[in-house]
């Protein structure tokens, strides 16, 4: 789907549910730079991870972006985002900043966030902008570090992940 470009005012971030799932996987899809799952698993995501995840809605109320994450186990005042995904319609006005953004305020209502992590690939400079400028708004620090190199990955080629470790974050917990 791509729409014709919309005021960011007139969409509305929430959780995704079961129904975004679908959704969520053709946005995945049609990015381009994302590794893509099985649709399976972003039935799950939006059922399972719902609380830590958002969803823009357009107008009719169909998904048009998305950030998927989860609170690390070992690190419970960590959000690892997963992926972040705009449609072609909606994309170079800031909706993925305001998803982002909007998830971890979101969080931060519930329980205390201390850091932010992601993975991106070399080259992926819309990703490395959006965090960076993410960082920044929050007052963080970014570390990079490489997680996964290109021989860890069993099914063939795969640019290394380098992990960005964004905190502390200015003013993100629940006792503000």
């Amino acid at each position: 789907m791509t729409a014709a470009p919309a005021d960011l005012a007139d969409l509305i971030v929430d959780r995704p549910d079961v129904s975004d799932g679908a959704a969520l996987w053709r946005l995945a899809k049609e990015s381009g730079n994302l590794d893509l799952n099985s649709s399976y698993s972003y039935l799950l995501w939006c059922r399972d991870f719902a609380a830590t995840s958002a969803v823009a809605r357009d107008e009719d109320g169909e998904p048009v972006g998305f950030v998927t994450g989860y609170l690390r186990p070992d690190r419970p005042g960590t959000l690892l985002v997963w992926q972040v995904a705009v449609d072609a319609g909606h994309r170079g006005r800031g909706l993925a900043a305001r998803l982002l953004d909007a998830l971890v305020e979101r969080i931060a209502d519930e329980r205390t966030v201390l850091c932010v992590e992601t993975t991106i690939t070399p080259g992926n400079t819309a990703s490395e902008r959006l965090f960076a400028s993410f960082a920044e708004r929050h007052g963080a620090r970014v570390e990079r570090e490489v997680l996964f190199d290109r021989e860890q990955f069993p099914d063939g080629p795969h640019d290394p992940e380098v992990l960005y470790r964004i905190g502390p974050l200015a003013a993100t917990s629940h006792s503000r």
